[in-house]
């Protein structure tokens, strides 16, 4: 039975959206290509879109049990993650160019999962996805999702076979993000009082 249900517009920045039970502060390590969405923690999925930079419609509903299949004949083939919540509300984050926002409506209610008598609170996530023009870009690409939870035990994922050139699309961005990270470095600076101006 749907226990809540939730429908608003967010304008995406250029890399889709995190949407899960846990907030960010910086991009996934992985991303998804080939599916539209993966793993960011055990928590948290990246949901990557067709849209670049423009409106997206998004519907969330909670579930007091597995809904049944969507019966809209446009929808893509629907992928579904396993999340873990720990009692925490819904969060939706935008991917803006090197910057996560959150992006949950002010002017919707935080979205929590019915109680559940176990610590650990895994819920199932199904995502459906639809765009009246499916050529990636900037702007209005009609483009919806759907997002459904529902409390369930954690199982395997379901997504479509991933092509030898998004694997070769995940490498490269893995790769990229490992190369930021070797280039951080944290320095310390030990300041006498002559050097303050004592």
């Amino acid at each position: 039975m749907l226990v809540h249900e939730a429908v608003f517009t967010v304008d995406l920045g250029e890399d889709g959206y995190i949407f899960g039970f846990a907030e960010h502060d910086g991009y996934p390590a992985q991303m998804p290509y080939g599916w539209r969405c993966g793993p960011v923690d055990a928590s948290s999925a990246v949901v990557l879109t067709t849209t670049d930079t423009g409106p997206l419609q998004v519907t969330v509903q909670v579930h007091d049990s597995e809904p049944g299949p969507e019966a809209q004949k446009r929808w893509e083939p629907a992928e579904e993650m396993s999340l873990l919540s720990h009692g925490e509300p819904v969060h939706l984050e935008r991917l803006d160019p090197g910057d996560v926002l959150d992006s949950w409506p002010e002017n919707e209610p935080l979205i929590h999962m019915p109680a559940s008598p176990d610590a650990e609170r895994w819920v199932r996530m199904r995502l459906y996805c639809h765009a009246e023009d499916y050529e990636p870009g900037i702007g209005d690409r009609g483009e919806r999702h759907l997002i459904q939870l529902w409390p369930a035990p954690p199982t395997d994922p379901v997504h479509p076979a991933v092509s030898e050139k998004d694997q070769q699309a995940r490498s490269e961005y893995a790769s990229a993000v490992a190369h930021q990270e070797e280039h951080y470095v944290e320095y310390t600076v030990h300041l006498t009082g002559g050097d303050l101006g004592g």
